[in-house]
């Protein structure tokens, strides 16, 4: 009886060392083929494969004089770099020479280098991505502590303008305040703005937000 127990349990023990083994091997296979379908894997480049081939930067905006840029040339460390563009609008990198960069987008550099640098590399990459953007001021004038041009930043409106400029000087109008805006014509539109009024609430859409090129003017 105790042969016959014994027996019976070392076919009970082997009987589940097969089925754990057994699951063991169909969980490995289902991860392995889930893996496999995973979109998105990264690429030779480590990023995300993208069938629009979007670069992650904002092709709208067009590069201007100050601004700094970080210029990726893949597998060229010595060319890559993070450089300003010039009062005359241009960079200059190893191999490339001077580019004009100022007027351009982001993508439209990109292509413009890597024409240029097919006739030393194969197939060059390049990614330019705005690190800093100092091309686009407004100016505060007036009767404010500290009046001049101040780089804009992202929804600056008149009152974040103000409050760079210092605030106001003792008899400044605020209920008199304008902004002077740059029209694609070359003409000048007038937006009046109080000051006062916007501070308690009333007449919000005077504290518009601002746009390259714009004028605070305090009287």
């Amino acid at each position: 009886m105790r042969v016959e127990m014994k027996q019976w349990i070392q076919h009970v023990t082997m009987a589940s060392a097969c089925v754990l083994f057994s699951s063991l091997l169909h969980a490995q296979s289902v991860s392995t083929s889930q893996a496999k379908a995973e979109p998105n894997q990264p690429t030779a480049h480590g990023q995300p494969a993208d069938a629009s081939g979007a670069k992650g930067h904002d092709d709208s905006f067009v590069i201007g004089n100050d601004d700094v840029l970080s210029i990726n040339v893949w597998k060229e460390p010595d060319i890559s770099r993070v450089i300003p563009v010039r009062s005359d609008g241009k960079i200059s990198l190893p191999l490339v020479g001077e580019v004009q960069a100022a007027g351009r987008t982001p993508q439209k550099l990109e292509q413009d280098i890597e024409t240029r640098l097919k006739n030393f590399i194969a197939e060059p990459e390049v990614t330019v991505i705005v690190q800093q953007i100092n091309s686009q001021k407004f100016n505060v004038l007036g009767m404010v502590t500290k009046p001049g041009s101040y780089v804009l930043a992202d929804s600056a409106t008149v009152i974040d303008a103000i409050a760079l400029a210092g605030g106001f000087r003792d008899f400044a109008k605020q209920k008199n305040i304008y902004i002077l805006r740059q029209n694609t014509d070359g003409t000048q539109t007038r937006i009046p703005c109080n000051y006062k009024e916007v501070l308690k609430g009333h007449n919000p859409e005077q504290n518009i937000k601002l746009q390259p090129k714009d004028t605070i003017v305090v009287p």
